[in-house]
């Protein structure tokens, strides 16, 4: 493995290091003495400065150091943890993330933020911990067998019998295997850790080293025993050893023996001969050395690890997508191909074909799982978000996540961060209210946002939600008026006032700051969110706060659609749009003004959309209750019933994207291929609506008629 390989694994590494800081951290605010949590957050900043230490960067070991000793003061009950000092541990955990990403790129992290962090860090350290300076030092081992006397020499001479009647002793066989190497682990660090522990004696087994000629150096021959005499429970020895265990053979026995002389080396514990396997000792661990044995061993319930996983380039996975987006293209070609055979209905090609067909289908959803991730990464981003915005605004904030292991295409999270960071800042910034107000309005001090992901009818919701105060929407209709966007006259109902929020250069901030005031409002989050296929809603009720609502698709390559004919073109429209079919009955539809038409659906009056008339094609010339009316909701419009001549099919359908290969269409998202090789445009609902705005339902309209009799 190449130094750059290593480099970018250690990066990856440090990710999922950071996800489980914040994650740890968040726990930590709602039970601070759970020690569990303590420990696992320190593991997590001390694994990244060990893995940092590796590749010599300096800065970032150096504060992690810092930062790690204060946990170890919470860890061992000297620090208690305040409100205060859990504020700190998160801007370190940010700073810290700020100091990852920039050696990863090879850039100057912010000095004067770090510089900052770090002084407030030591005011929690004693001068003994300062001068505690960390550093690797370059150390070469010998290859004979004497051993590495690792511990320091004591100042004073402690009681023997009462210190002896509190250590206990260790022997560990550890035995790395190449993967342990070739991931950048050092044995060296793992004994200068055990060191720190008590006394440590170590005896190198060079009894597997081949001949000169024979020698392989990337393979892994020698094996080392320890002798250790400590005060510190086994988990603390299985904790130095976490992140090697399946990169290696170990041992650890706890032992009544008495540590040996310096002049006597310990002896290596004998191999294990050939036959049944000796029980284990009462505390003795077994580590499986390959995935079989990892999963025989778990089936058993010896051990619960985490789930193997494997690393692959994205470009990879891309080109199976398409690939497999070309074997749904031909399945559905090989299908019409046998259609127009017409073969009877029992004909064995039939039903191979419809095996063929569904065993498409788990292919197509097998690789799109492979892309899907949990939402969980974003969610823990938006943390510090909230946190700057309320420094930035002087409010007290606190985020709430729920349904963050909700999975969603890898593409659909990147290109979401962006507007979802604006709407978190909006949120805080615009949606709660200062501590004083809050309490006046019989609030708690520490407003809360909440954001939370759900699957829901084929589609992923992501909602952004506020205690605050609501929407001011006298303010916004003001500043419409204010700004042109509307005439002074015009009469808005409550939806049609929030969606001003969406308008271009729309902003209701009276003065410029850090977050607001710009003229860089919702509009940019609205075109992001209409570019991955979504929609955006508000609801807002006053004094209760406000919630926005992204519904997005699962993914952006594959989706379930109805074939349909608009003014004799083959079609299709997203089934996760479509509320419900409807066929018209000629007595439920009215006529508006001279052009429009509603449609009775359940008491309420629909605007009907002739979906060929406002794409520019002919109008369809059927009677006006013929077709087919598909009933969906648009945020322009609400409720909307668009006509059109038949649907055909449904069917799953690969999206080509139409903007990188022609150009951008009014009311078309994409476009995909057929089963007899034509292209068919992928309608949008929402464009296709606002392409020609319908008749308004108004409530002065004449319901049908009542015959009456007389009794």
């Amino acid at each position: 493995m190449s130094g750059n390989s290593i480099r970018d694994t250690f990066f990856e590494e440090c990710e999922e290091l950071l996800e489980a800081l914040v994650e740890g951290l968040s726990s930590m605010e709602q039970d601070p003495d759970d020690m569990d949590v303590v420990n696992a957050v320190f593991r997590a900043v001390h694994s990244i400065k060990g893995g940092a230490g590796a590749f010599a960067l300096d800065r970032l070991v150096s504060f992690a150091h810092t930062f790690e000793t204060v946990m170890d003061k919470v860890r061992s009950h000297e620090l208690k943890v305040t409100e205060e000092l859990m504020h700190l541990f998160h801007r370190s955990g940010d700073q810290l993330a700020d100091l990852v990403e920039a050696a990863r790129d090879e850039r100057e992290p912010n000095a004067e933020s770090e510089a900052t962090i770090l002084k407030e860090l030591d005011s929690y350290l004693g001068e003994a911990d300062k001068d505690d300076s960390f550093s690797f030092d370059a150390v070469t081992l010998a290859f004979d067998a004497a051993p590495l006397d690792l511990a320091e020499p004591s100042e004073a001479v402690p009681d023997a019998e009462s210190e002896s009647a509190s250590l206990r002793r260790f022997r560990i066989h550890f035995k790395p295997t190449p993967a342990l190497y070739a991931n950048g682990h050092e044995p060296l660090l793992l004994f200068d850790a055990l060191a720190e522990l008590g006394e440590v004696q170590v005896t190198a087994d060079l009894s597997g080293l081949p001949e000169f000629d024979a020698f392989d150096p990337n393979g892994a021959v020698m094996s080392w025993t320890i002798l250790l005499e400590t005060a510190e429970p086994e988990t603390v020895l299985h904790e130095i050893f976490e992140f090697v265990e399946s990169l290696c053979d170990l041992d650890i026995r706890e032992t009544d023996g008495k540590m040996p002389d310096a002049a006597t080396p310990a002896q290596p514990s004998a191999p294990p001969e050939a036959g049944p396997a000796a029980p284990p000792a009462p505390d003795a661990r077994i580590i499986p050395t390959d995935a079989a044995e990892a999963r025989l061993a778990e089936a058993r319930g010896e051990a619960r690890g985490p789930r193997p996983t494997l690393r692959v380039d994205l470009e990879r996975v891309d080109r199976l997508i398409n690939t497999v987006g070309e074997l749904i293209i031909n399945q559905a070609m090989i299908s019409q191909r046998i259609e127009e055979l017409e073969l009877p209905a029992v004909a064995h090609l039939t039903n191979e074909l419809e095996a063929y067909k569904l065993l498409a289908r788990d292919i197509q959803e097998g690789v799109m799982a492979i892309r899907a991730q949990p939402v969980k990464p974003l969610f823990q981003r938006m943390s510090r978000i909230v946190r700057e915005a309320a420094e930035a605004t002087g409010k007290k904030a606190r985020l709430v996540t729920v349904g963050d292991s909700t999975e969603v295409d890898k593409t659909v999270i990147e290109r979401l961060a962006d507007p979802l960071t604006h709407m978190v800042r909006n949120a805080v910034d615009h949606g709660l209210e200062k501590a004083e107000r809050r309490s006046e309005a019989g609030k708690e001090a520490v407003g809360t946002i909440r954001l939370s992901a759900s699957h829901r009818s084929g589609s992923v919701f992501i909602e952004i939600a506020d205690d605050g105060a609501g929407l001011n929407r006298a303010r916004i209709l003001e500043k419409a008026i204010e700004k042109g966007l509307i005439a002074p006259e015009a009469e808005l109902s409550e939806a049609e006032i929030d969606n001003l929020l969406f308008l271009p250069g729309f902003s209701t901030a009276s003065e410029v700051s850090n977050l607001s005031g710009r003229g860089v409002g919702m509009d940019v989050v609205k075109n992001a969110v209409a570019a991955l296929g979504g929609r955006v809603s508000i609801a807002s009720t006053p004094g209760a706060g406000t919630t926005f609502t992204i519904v997005l698709p699962l993914t952006l390559a594959v989706m379930d659609g109805f074939v349909i004919s608009v003014a004799d073109q083959t079609m299709v429209i997203p089934i996760a749009s479509i509320i419900e079919t409807i066929r018209p009955s000629q007595r439920h539809l009215h006529a508006v003004g001279t052009k429009g038409v509603v449609i009775l659906v359940r008491g309420a009056y629909v605007p009907v959309v002739d979906v060929a008339f406002n794409l520019g094609l002919a109008a369809s010339r059927k009677a006006a209750g013929e077709g087919v009316l598909l009933l969906v909701s648009t945020e322009s419009q609400g409720l909307t019933a668009l006509r059109v001549e038949a649907i055909h099919d449904q069917r799953q359908v690969v999206i080509k994207s139409l903007e990188s290969n022609y150009a951008a269409i009014p009311g078309v998202s994409a476009a995909t291929i057929l089963g007899d090789g034509k292209i068919a445009l992928i309608l949008d609902p929402e464009e296709v609506v606002k392409l020609q705005p319908a008749a308004p339902y108004f409530p002065a309209i004449t319901p049908p008629k009542l015959e009456l009799r007389h009794a």
